[in-house]
């Protein structure tokens, strides 16, 4: 989707300032939203593709004010919201009012902390043929999705290289909407600087992005 998340290229931000020794969570509570959102994840209520969407969807305004994981927090909210495992008003008053709706793999024992905590596998096998190969000229389509994708803006419209053919996968596209895996080959493509920001772009600089196949056509 076209949401303020998708910042790449864009000017006016300011200089990006990395935090020296940064811890993994700066306060308890960053780290039980990340624990909440493994654990919902892991119990089915959602998959990772879907609470992405959700934290893309959040306002301008509170995305642009919110740090890294209280947008996990709001999205998180948003999602189970919508979903109807929990309501506004427990989110409100910090408790459940109802039993809750029942989770597709119900819940886990400390026993299955470490099983949940491992990265899922989305590699899938090929429904057909991919369609291209390593030095391929392409270019990224000029789409603008309503929903969740993978493909950046800046990108879009422009001509690039495939360089790797990484084999198919999940489509985030479509599982963002729980609407199927719907494998995809995935490419990574190298754009030129000067193809992306024009003439006065350091005419040394490559980007390379990894690009669904529906996202790609011949040039």
């Amino acid at each position: 989707m076209n949401g303020v998340h998708d910042m790449g290229g864009m000017d006016g931000f300011g200089k990006v300032e990395p935090e020296l020794n940064e811890p993994m969570f700066h306060t308890e509570w960053e780290a039980r939203v990340l624990a909440m959102v493994r654990a919902m994840g892991a119990a089915g209520a959602f998959n990772i593709d879907t609470s992405r969407f959700y934290r893309e969807a959040l306002p301008p305004d509170v995305y642009l004010a919110s740090s890294y994981y209280k947008k996990w927090l709001l999205g998180l909210e948003d999602m189970l919201v919508a979903k109807g495992y929990i309501t506004a008003d427990e989110v409100k008053a910090g408790h459940a009012s109802a039993p809750s709706k029942p989770l597709k793999h119900g819940g886990f024992q400390i026993d299955d902390v470490e099983r949940v905590m491992v990265r899922g596998k989305f590699g899938r096998p090929a429904p057909a043929p991919a369609k291209f190969k390593a030095g391929d000229r392409v270019r990224a389509k000029n789409i603008h999705p309503a929903t969740h994708t993978r493909l950046p803006r800046y990108v879009r419209g422009h001509l690039g290289v495939i360089e790797r053919d990484h084999g198919c996968h999940v489509f985030p596209d479509t599982a963002a909407n729980e609407a199927g895996e719907n494998p995809q080959w995935l490419y990574t493509v190298v754009f030129d600087g000067k193809e992306l920001w024009g003439a006065d772009a350091d005419p040394t600089v490559k980007i390379s992005i990894d690009a669904f196949e529906p996202y790609l056509e011949l040039a």
